[in-house]
């Protein structure tokens, strides 16, 4: 059962955090000296310390979390084009990762599975179908490696990738059904880590059986335990896995996903929620049809210009132009 004060309160600690745990100028001031950084290392055209500038995308992707948090929870405005960075940079962090696979064959990787598939799902929110393919292929093409560890526990996240799978009828593994089972035993035969992966999907097994329902009614009561799932792990916050985290675990992406896929395909969606969780601002952003790209960071804009010009393997060299 939902214990709905708990609820309320967590998410008072989720949104103080940025005003008084994280301060959006001390992010700022991280992100200053990374332009430092950067800028020294692009001008110097310094290859032997250009794994650098992998790590600082990090303080990018941070700055950004900040100033979105900030518009959004602190100053309620409704304004995404900080979040779309975000997603931007995580594409980033992996097509420079690609590049360090020789030459720093044990360097930890900046980004999470969750990370990877939240963006993979968010271009395609977005309408962003370019990027959103190059995604996709280097996800299957390191599938398992160590770019690429989806020994996760996060049971949204294997929702969210299976759903994205049959919605865009694409598989993973030969699959695009019970995807997280025939992951768990495809790594199991390739002596591959599997122990974090869910044994079930407990909620979202349902949805995935029933998710192209006609009946508005039955998507409404599936949606509904979602959010009753969703919300009781946010109400954890700092313990729960799972939604417990600053990031996003008042934001219900996963169930806004759903309802795109189902708007996208013709099918009926709740046109309004009457519960905590989906009416927050997060959960009231505005997403359209086509999202117009944003203004690219300019620090994004250094890092990526110079492994364009130093590095020929680098993915976005094969695709031209991206986000614009």
């Amino acid at each position: 059962m939902l214990n709905q004060k708990k609820l309320e309160l967590a998410y008072r600690r989720y949104s103080k955090n940025f005003v008084d745990g994280i301060k959006f100028e001390d992010i700022e001031e991280d992100y200053k000296d990374s332009q430092n950084e950067i800028t020294t290392i692009v001008d110097l055209n310094s290859l032997e310390k250009d794994h650098i500038l992998l790590i600082d995308l990090d303080s990018i992707a941070s700055y950004y979390l900040s100033k979105w948090k900030k518009d959004v929870l602190v100053n309620g405005e409704n304004n995404t084009e900080d979040f779309k960075k975000i997603m931007i940079i995580v594409f980033h962090q992996c097509m420079v990762q690609d590049l360090y696979k020789i030459r720093y064959p044990k360097m930890i990787v900046e980004y999470s599975f969750r990370d990877v598939i939240a963006t993979l799902i968010h271009f395609t929110m977005f309408g962003w179908e370019k990027e959103e393919k190059i995604l996709f292929d280097f996800i299957v093409e390191h599938f398992g490696g160590r770019l690429m560890d989806a020994n996760n526990w996060n049971k949204h996240t294997w929702f969210l990738l299976e759903l994205y799978l049959q919605y865009r009828n694409k598989t993973i593994v030969g699959t695009n059904k019970n995807l997280y089972i025939a992951v768990r035993e495809h790594f199991q035969e390739a002596n591959l880590e599997f122990g974090l992966i869910p044994e079930d999907l407990g909620i979202y097994t349902e949805v995935l059986e029933h998710w192209a329902t006609p009946q508005l009614d039955e998507i409404k009561t599936l949606i509904d335990k979602m959010t009753v799932f969703h919300s009781n792990l946010a109400s954890e916050l700092g313990e729960s896995i799972e939604f417990g985290d600053y990031g996003y675990g008042f934001y219900p992406y996963e169930i806004l996903f759903l309802i795109h896929v189902r708007k996208k395909i013709g099918l009926p969606v709740p046109n309004h929620f009457d519960d905590f969780l989906m009416n927050t601002p997060e959960a009231k952003m505005v997403i359209g049809d086509s999202e117009p790209y944003p203004e690219w960071d300019p620090l994004l804009r250094q890092i990526d210009n110079f492994y364009r010009k130093n590095y020929p393997k680098y993915i976005p060299n094969k695709h031209g132009e991206l986000f614009q």
